[in-house]
């Protein structure tokens, strides 16, 4: 008979963050080092960014999450570079990390120019349809101010080859609920 064992409580507090960085890489203490760096706030951006370059795609996707609560200036790049990372929740990830208004609570948002011809290239051209769906949805917002976006999300609805694709862009399309919700805001 197997008996119920008591959930393990991971301390982290005598660690350093460049060290609870590195715990990410394990699966078992990933949940609980992402605590602690979400606790931690803007003095674990130095090792979050650094963790953007991580071997481990755990790693650069759970930096890629507190960044998105704690952006900087400084980590636009990095976030930037893992666009292109072979890894599709990295791309994800870091997409939603620049892109996101609703998450950040800093005031550090990239502008749009900086982030709308990613996410556009992102929507149009990334060859999974999870992360061309999450571009679908943080490029919504900017369809009544950026002439680019709403092409790119019309052009997405029209001839994606996915049906989720197609679906998320035709909520911002002229007509769709979340451009008319936008519309009357």
């Amino acid at each position: 008979m197997l008996k119920n064992k008591p959930a393990q409580v991971v301390d982290l507090s005598g660690n350093t963050l460049e060290e609870i960085v590195h715990m990410l890489a394990q699966p078992h203490r990933r949940k609980f080092a992402k605590r602690k760096l979400m606790a931690a706030g803007r003095a674990a951006i130095p090792a979050v960014r650094a963790g953007l370059k991580h071997e481990d795609p755990e790693v650069r996707i759970a930096c890629c999450d507190v960044l998105d609560h704690y952006l900087d200036d400084a980590a636009v790049p990095e976030l930037v570079a893992n666009l292109t990372h072979p890894h599709p929740q990295v791309r994800s990830r870091a997409m939603h990390a620049l892109a996101c208004e609703r998450c950040k609570e800093a005031v550090c948002r990239p502008g749009e120019d900086e982030y709308v011809p990613m996410v556009i290239d992102a929507l149009l051209n990334d060859p999974i349809k999870c992360v061309r769906q999450q571009a679908a949805g943080l490029l919504g917002p900017t369809v009544l101010r950026s002439g680019a976006a709403l092409a790119a999300i019309i052009e997405a609805h029209t001839n994606d080859s996915s049906p989720a694709v197609r679906k998320v862009a035709g909520w911002w399309m002229p007509g769709g609920p979340r451009y008319r919700k936008l519309q009357t805001n």
